[in-house]
């Protein structure tokens, strides 16, 4: 089993759900020490093995050379998770190009890189599942997260495509996985241009919990696996009622997603690794809490600003 993004987030806890399987392990990641301390994690957790590989996605080379070392080491590659993604906040024309690009590489160009390293050896033994892990915002849209949108409708897509390119392997599956909120670290790791803290929109849950979602789809893969009690309702408002979603997006998940800490610009982690913020959880947990105390701040700010009523 070979685990893209493993050093953090649903990566990091993929690799967990898998480890306790007593699977073997291959993981990949931008980051040295964390990846080993995943590595680490996960024989601790029953692993039959787990070889941390330190590589970048946007890398195809470095991706190829993992996936030989794979084969050489273990026959074949049974699956592949690809949960290796970083974000961008801000409108599109002030989010700097290099980082609007660099979104892109990763969460896009990436999981191409992977499908591509090791859908020909799949189709030659006519086994092997890739999970591709996308996200709720790969089929809406939302402001101020235009890469990260547009990066994870093209890995819906490529997923699809991969779909109807290997219909002639019955042995061949492809998965997309499409979380809502998760409770991880990219949003404190994330570039952001807004002048402000994100954080993700709630409900959220855990990384542990799209990680079994991950797992099932290795074990009995779907086309398609949403995680999210709230998606299917977010969609139907996208779909039927663009207008009216238009009207609300923007206020809405300024509120909900969007907090109240000043922030200067960053390019976060999308063209450098930030190995010192990478764990499981991003401590956004109480996230629904969060956004109340918020609305409660800006109600009392505005009754100061005011005045009583009359």
């Amino acid at each position: 089993m070979v685990v893209v993004g493993a050093s953090s987030g649903i990566g990091r806890a993929t690799a967990h759900g898998l480890a306790a399987r007593g699977d073997h392990l291959v993981l990949l990641a931008r980051s040295s020490g964390p990846l080993t301390d995943t590595a680490d994690e996960c024989l601790q957790l029953g692993a039959a093995s787990a070889q941390p590989c330190p590589a970048d996605v946007t890398d195809a080379a470095a991706v190829d050379a993992v996936m030989a070392q794979v084969r050489a080491d273990h026959g074949r590659v049974d699956a592949v998770v690809h949960s290796a993604g970083v974000v961008a906040y801000g409108r599109f024309d002030e989010v700097p190009a290099e980082v609007w690009d660099g979104v892109l590489r990763t969460n896009l160009l990436g999981a191409a890189n992977v499908a591509r390293s090791v859908l020909p050896d799949m189709r030659a033994h006519n086994h092997g599942t890739v999970v591709l892990v996308g996200s709720l915002l790969g089929e809406i849209a939302v402001p101020d997260m235009s890469a990260y949108v547009v990066s994870k409708w093209a890995v819906r897509a490529l997923g699809r495509e991969l779909q109807l390119d290997n219909r002639d392997r019955s042995g061949v599956q492809v998965s997309v996985v499409s979380p809502g909120g998760v409770d991880t670290p990219i949003y404190a790791q994330a570039a952001n241009y807004l002048g402000r803290d994100v954080r993700p929109p709630p409900p959220v849950y855990t990384a542990e919990a799209v990680a079994a979602a991950v797992v099932d789809a290795v074990d009995s893969p779907r086309k398609r696996v949403g995680v999210g009690i709230a998606n299917a309702v977010i969609k139907t408002g996208f779909t039927v009622t663009p207008g009216l979603y238009d009207v609300l997006v923007g206020p809405l998940f300024a509120t909900l997603a969007n907090g109240r800490s000043a922030l200067p610009a960053t390019a976060g982690n999308v063209l450098q690794p930030q190995p010192a913020a990478e764990s499981v959880a991003g401590g956004h947990g109480y996230a629904l809490w969060a956004v109340v105390k918020d609305v409660a701040a800006a109600l009392v700010s505005a009754r100061r600003r005011n005045g009583p009523p009359d």
